[in-house]
This record gives C-alpha cells, sequence and structure tokens, in this order.
C-alpha cells in the first residue's frame, strides 16, 4: 500500500531555503519588506519544491482568531434549513469566514455534542436555525457568551440578535388570500406549538384576520410531523364538519405541508376542487403537484445571508442594540387556493 508523504512543515521550508523559520514566518505574513529579494526568492521556491501549505488553524491562533463560524441546525432535511445555509455560505465566502455546520436532528444529546465542539473548535460566532431546539441547549448556548445569531425563532429572556421570517405579515397575507378567494371554512395546521414564536405568532395573526369576517368558521390543529394518521383524521374530520362549506387548509411551514398533501391524496381530497389549501415555504415540487399548490415564499437565502452578516458584525465589535431584523414574505399563488366560480 502506497503510502503518503508526511506533510512539509515551516522547518522544512527553511531548511531547504537555508535560512530560520522567523524569515519563513514574516514572509507567509506578508511582511516581505523585511527580507532581502535573494531570500525572498529561495523561500519562494522552496515552498514551490515542497508544496507547503500552512495551517490556516495554527496562524489564526496565533493571531487569537480562527475566522470560524459555527452554525447549528435543528433539521438538514427541513427546505427550509437547506436554502437558508446556502445564504450563511455565501455571507461566509464573502467575508474571509469558514463554516462548521452542525447538524442536530432534533436530538438533545447532538445538541449538547455539537455545542461543546464548536467550543473546542473556538469558533468566533454562532448562527443557530433554532425552530425545535431543545430549551435546555438554548439556555446553554447564552450561557458560552459567544457572539450569536437565532435564526427564526425569539427565546423569552434571552437578549440575542434574531433575522427571520415576518410572521405576522405573512401569515395575514395568506389568511386573506383565501378570505378573498371565497373561502368558507379554514383549518391551521401546525407542528405543535410549544414555545416555539414562529408558529404562535403565525396562528394569532390567522385569527386576527378571520375577525374581520364573523361568518367564517376557523379553527386550528397540532399534529406532529410523522404521525400520518393523526393527520388524516384532522382532515377528514374538519372536512366532515364543514360539508357545507368551502373549506381551506392552511399548513405553518413546507415539511407539514408535504405530509398534509400526501393526507389529502391518501383520503382522495384533490386540493384546488374539493378543498383549498396553502402551504408556508415554497418547495421545489409545489408548481408540479396536481394544479400547482399556493405558498407563501420566504427570502430564504437573504435570511441567511443577513444572519451571518449580523455576527460578524458582533464579532467585530459592534455595539448596536439587540435587533430584531425581519423579511417579508412573497405569496405564489397556484391552483390549489383558485376562487370560487
Amino acid at each position: 500500500m502506497k503510502t503518503r508523504p508526511p506533510r512539509a512543515t515551516i522547518s522544512d521550508v527553511a531548511r531547504t531555503a537555508k535560512t530560520g523559520k522567523t524569515s519563513v514566518s514574516r514572509y507567509l505574513n506578508g511582511e516581505v519588506n523585511l527580507l532581502s529579494p535573494d531570500l525572498k526568492a529561495r523561500i519562494e521556491q522552496a515552498i514551490a519544491e515542497l508544496n507547503y501549505r500552512p495551517s490556516q488553524m495554527a496562524r489564526g491562533l496565533k493571531r487569537g482568531r480562527t475566522r470560524l463560524i459555527g452554525l447549528i441546525i435543528a433539521d438538514i432535511t427541513n427546505p427550509y434549513s437547506v436554502d437558508v445555509l446556502s445564504g450563511i455560505e455565501a455571507a461566509c465566502r464573502a467575508q474571509g469566514f469558514t463554516l462548521l455546520m452542525c447538524n442536530t436532528n432534533n436530538e438533545v444529546d447532538l445538541e449538547q455534542h455539537y455545542l461543546q465542539l464548536l467550543s473546542s473548535y473556538q469558533v468566533e460566532g454562532i448562527v443557530v436555525n433554532a425552530v425545535g431546539m431543545h430549551e435546555e441547549v438554548l439556555n446553554r448556548l447564552q450561557q458560552s457568551m459567544l457572539p450569536m445569531v437565532l435564526i427564526d425563532r425569539k427565546i423569552p429572556d434571552f437578549a440575542c440578535d434574531m433575522v427571520g421570517l415576518n410572521n405576522v405579515e405573512a401569515s395575514t397575507i395568506a389568511t386573506q388570500h383565501l378570505l378573498d378567494n371565497g373561502y368558507q371554512a379554514l383549518l391551521f395546521l401546525s407542528e405543535p406549538l410549544g414555545s416555539v414564536n414562529t408558529r404562535r405568532e403565525r396562528l394569532r395573526a390567522f385569527y386576527d384576520t378571520v375577525k374581520s369576517a364573523p361568518q367564517i368558521a376557523a379553527e386550528n390543529a397540532e399534529v406532529a410531523l410523522h404521525q400520518p394518521d393523526a393527520l388524516e383524521k384532522q382532515l377528514r374530520e374538519f372536512q366532515q364538519r364543514h360539508a357545507d362549506k368551502r373549506c381551506a387548509v392552511i399548513a405553518a411551514n413546507g415539511a407539514l405541508t408535504l405530509q398534509v398533501a400526501r393526507a389529502l391524496q391518501r383520503l382522495e381530497l384533490r386540493w384546488g376542487e374539493a378543498i383549498g389549501l396553502l402551504g408556508f415555504d415554497e418547495l421545489e415540487w409545489a408548481a408540479l403537484a396536481g394544479v400547482g399548490i399556493t405558498t407563501l415564499k420566504q427570502p430564504t437565502w437573504q435570511i441567511g445571508y443577513a444572519a451571518l452578516e449580523q455576527v460578524i458584525a458582533r464579532i467585530e465589535g459592534s455595539e448596536q442594540s439587540i435587533s430584531e431584523q425581519l423579511f417579508s414574505g412573497e405569496l405564489i399563488v397556484r391552483g390549489s387556493s383558485q376562487p370560487l366560480r
């Protein structure tokens, strides 16, 4: 078995260039004005011959900087999280930082493990996509004292920058769209509310909007993401209770929208005909499913980019007051919420 040659060190470069490590360090740190042209040329030649690559981690630690950003994601399978990650990565590249991404899969042991791991790598700041994250881990994050930005979640008594969707505005737009299109019974479906402000804000705006139309039957239900039988039961009973009305469902996030679409297919209820359907988050397949599914599109890439910019501002010493940066969503209208004919 062929073995890989040992990686060249700064001592190897100094020996090949017939100089000391201090001179090589000066060259690597850009202090070439302190070196003679002949010495600079010898060091360049030695680096090329040995294919030397300095350890960025070691150089950063020597300066007291790692230029590492930690990202904790509760569930990387969520399309929302993938799009946010793309924006964060783009901002890291633009700002010269490296991203360490940790997917906790909504498991408390992994959440604690990754928090400790990021601390051991001496990350300079953390971005947290915290929807679904356990309170115990969020408390640990708060105690870490690292510059931090939360994406799409606020935590009581936790003074921290937050970037996310304007949930009240978005839910109002979505609900009003269904009212304007003649739906008479609306069901707002979400995962268990718990203390997740995102879900609570969308639900509250839903009810605030239907107050203007007292003749509308408005309901909400909570269902775990992977409980298809419970979801089918909620949908079937809602449809039966309001058999004399035109019914529509609002799904509070993209992952739930997919489960609702599957359940409606099993129940043989066609969206856009037997029932209306509107989901939060734009999904690639939404335009292709039946007559298309109306969605409330979030500017996920922009949210991720802005979150990374904000945490870097904190790293660099920004003392501005705690901020809440909210983005507007966009309603993408398709056949699943078509008006009454």
